[in-house]
């Protein structure tokens, strides 16, 4: 595991604990080179699902990436750890019940997309903004207006 502070790629687990949901393992961690201290998380993938991105080019479905993309999305908003956590355990089930062992990442989009409306709209705009590539304030307003004429329905 490389330190998040210096880079080292070694360290000493201090502590392992079982998540709350019973389906994850935390692990306290401590750098050998720095000492810095840093927590993991690790989870069993089920899927041998394969994502196909916009090049073309495939790689294992990661719950691991989505997790980092959704924690990116909610960044200073009020969106608990545990709210993160049930997105992804959520998102990581749908890819898990299709029977295509291929999915695209259009399709892994708007999942995530559909999950961050239902807790937070801004980190859903956020994400959009990345994922749909917006090229100018246009596009937010539009995604904004969108949004609140499904509020109104």
């Amino acid at each position: 595991m490389k330190c998040p502070q210096c880079g080292h790629e070694d360290d000493k687990v201090i502590d392992t604990r079982v998540g709350r949901d019973a389906e994850s393992i935390r692990r306290r961690r401590e750098c050998v080179n720095c000492g810095y201290r840093f927590t993991t998380h690790e989870i069993v993938v089920r899927t041998d699902a394969i994502v196909v991105k916009r090049d073309g080019a495939r790689e294992e479905f990661n719950p691991e990436k989505v997790h980092s993309g959704i924690r990116m999305a909610c960044w200073k908003r009020p969106v608990s750890e545990e709210q993160i956590d049930q997105m992804v355990k959520n998102i990581t089930g749908e890819v898990e019940r299709i029977p295509e062992r291929e999915i695209t990442s259009h399709y892994l989009g708007e999942l995530t997309m559909a999950e961050l409306q239902n807790v937070d709209q801004v980190a859903y705009v956020r994400f959009a903004s990345v994922y749909r590539r917006f090229k100018d304030v246009d596009q937010f307003v539009q995604e904004i207006q969108s949004l609140a004429h499904q509020d109104k329905s």
